[in-house]
């Protein structure tokens, strides 16, 4: 297996996308990771030997990017290194909990056990993912279709009646004279610049804004303080922290490594910052509940989930504590997230039947006007 795997990275193809691969900066989807986690656990559980069981992997890859890293993962194997420091090599494609996971089952000989336990995890990402591009998916569609109605609307219907009206040699009722006017605004090249020009602009300067370290703030501010959806946001980011300490921990990777892990996964300064004066406390010799109280914006996590905490400190058992503590979050996501949907679709359709009524009203005057005039 060894001389074909030598035979295919000899090859003009592999050569040149182990080469890019090699990269710092590369990426590939969850399900390559699922697969790669799922596979390699039932090969050391079968007895494959570790190099042997990633050539195997490698060969059941299709080409593509993936390939490129596990062609360097088994590379650095042949090499003499470590597993945990042949994954350390592409920290785009395994982040630190998965790297730091593997290297304490190196150590404690568990390792297809904390695989299948990290393939559990991979799998309530990629869950926890989906359900949340699904609940978006509705009200993307329904802005699509009122985009779609009001531009026909707009551009083809209200140009013909207006033609027809103005024919009678009538004024257009307001409402129509003002449709029609940002009718014409709009499909004028130079407005059409011109607005484009000054979006670019704004646009550019909110992303700026969002870039420094003050506009983050305020954007996180807003993702846990906003109705309805900051609630989504703050049981997504506990469902995820509380979910990678019980993996960690109960694979037996020490509470101040799962700790720094879980600081750099919120994509939230406040809960980053609560994280890392929790593990800082931690750090120089508080019980974890207690660390958690003194730390800064506390208030983001319930009580009872540090009194949860706390017993399992006493009974020592912090890894099953949180497990269950995630499980609760993963549940409480779902039941925000059916509020975020229940709130956006009569509110799109309150949003539609405005725009397409308005439009719809302007079209309809001309024409009582037009009978009006018949009629006399």
């Amino acid at each position: 297996m060894a001389e074909l795997l030598d035979s295919l990275l000899s090859g003009k193809i592999f050569s040149g996308l182990l080469a890019e691969t090699t990269e710092k900066d590369v990426k590939v989807k969850q399900s390559e990771l699922l697969f790669f986690s799922s596979q390699l656990s039932v090969m050391l559980s079968s007895g494959v030997v570790l190099n042997e069981a990633v050539e195997a992997i490698v060969l059941q890859t299709k080409p593509g990017v993936f390939r490129g890293v596990l062609f360097g993962i088994s590379d650095g194997l042949q090499n003499g290194e470590s597993f945990s420091s042949a994954l350390s090599a592409f920290p785009k494609v395994f982040n630190p909990m998965f790297i730091g996971m593997i290297a304490a089952s190196e150590a404690s000989g568990r390792m297809p056990e904390v695989l299948t336990i990290l393939q559990k995890y991979i799998e309530d990402e990629v869950n926890t993912k989906k359900q949340i591009k699904g609940a978006l998916i509705y009200p993307v569609i329904m802005m699509i279709m009122a985009i779609v109605a009001t531009t026909t609307l707009l551009f083809f219907v209200l140009p013909k009646f207006t033609k027809i009206y103005e024919a009678r040699g009538q004024a257009l009722p307001m409402l129509t004279q003002i449709l029609v006017g940002f009718g014409k605004l709009v499909s004028s090249l130079r407005s059409v610049s011109v607005i484009f020009t000054v979006l670019i602009i704004i646009g550019g300067a909110v992303f700026y804004f969002l870039n420094t370290p003050w506009g983050k703030r305020v954007l996180d501010y807003l993702k846990i303080h906003t109705p309805v959806f900051g609630t989504m946001f703050v049981d997504t980011v506990m469902t995820r922290s509380t979910r990678i300490m019980a993996t960690m921990l109960k694979t037996g990777v020490t509470l101040l490594e799962t700790l720094y892990t879980v600081e750099n996964a919120c994509d939230n300064e406040y809960f980053s910052q609560f994280w890392a004066e929790t593990r800082d406390r931690v750090e120089a010799g508080f019980q974890f509940s207690e660390a958690m109280n003194l730390a800064s914006y506390s208030q983001l996590i319930p009580h009872v989930v540090i009194q949860m905490i706390q017993a399992g400190e006493k009974s020592g058992n912090l890894g099953s504590v949180c497990e269950r503590i995630s499980n609760f979050y993963d549940e409480k996501l779902k039941g925000s997230i059916k509020s975020v949907v229940n709130l956006i679709e009569p509110l799109m359709i309150i949003i539609m039947g405005i725009i397409i009524g308005t439009i719809t009203i302007a079209l309809l005057l001309p024409i009582f006007k037009i009978s009006t005039l018949v009629g006399r």
